[in-house]
C-alpha cells in the first residue's frame, strides 16, 4: 500500500473520530499531511470532509434511535434537559448545523437526529459546514507556509 493511501486513510479515520463523541482532533493530522505534501490540497479536503460528515451521520443515527430510550433510568438526559433542548431547537432550528464543525457541534448533530431533521437537510448543512472548515484550514495553512 502506498504511503499516500496510508496517510489519507489515517486522515479519514481522524476526521471520522473527531466528528463522533470520541475525543479526536483531525486538524493536527490534516495540517501535518498538508505541510508534508502527502497529497493534493483538494484530496486532503475531500477525504477529511467525507470522514467528518460520516462521523456526524453516526451521531445523527444515534440521536434518531435515542428517543425510544427516553425516560429510562440510564438515559443520559433528563426529561427537563430534553425539553430544554427541544425548545432551543425550536428557536434556532437546523441552522445550528452550520456550526457542526465547532467543538460543541457534535451535540448539534445528535440533537438533529432526536428532532427528526430530514436526512437530506442534515447532510446538506453538515457537508457545507465541514467542507468549508477544511477548505479554510487548507487555505490558512498554505498562506502561512
Amino acid at each position: 500500500m502506498s504511503e499516500t493511501l496510508l496517510a489519507l486513510g489515517g486522515l479519514f479515520l481522524a476526521a471520522f473520530g473527531a466528528a463522533t463523541i470520541l475525543p479526536f482532533q483531525s486538524e493536527v493530522v490534516f495540517v501535518a499531511l498538508q505541510l508534508r505534501d502527502a497529497a493534493g490540497m483538494g484530496m486532503l479536503v475531500a477525504v477529511a470532509s467525507v470522514g467528518n460528515v460520516l462521523g456526524a451521520v453516526v451521531n445523527y443515527v444515534l440521536g434518531r434511535g435515542a428517543e425510544r430510550f427516553r425516560g429510562t433510568r440510564w438515559f443520559p438526559a433528563s426529561e427537563r434537559q430534553l425539553d430544554r433542548a427541544q425548545g432551543w431547537w425550536g428557536r434556532w432550528g437546523v441552522w445550528t448545523l452550520l456550526l457542526s464543525w465547532a467543538p460543541f457541534g457534535d451535540a448539534f448533530t445528535v440533537i438533529a437526529g432526536i428532532m427528526r431533521t430530514p436526512a437530506w437537510l442534515f447532510l446538506a448543512l453538515v457537508t457545507l459546514a465541514k467542507t468549508a472548515r477544511y477548505a479554510l484550514l487548507a487555505w490558512g495553512t498554505a498562506a502561512a507556509g
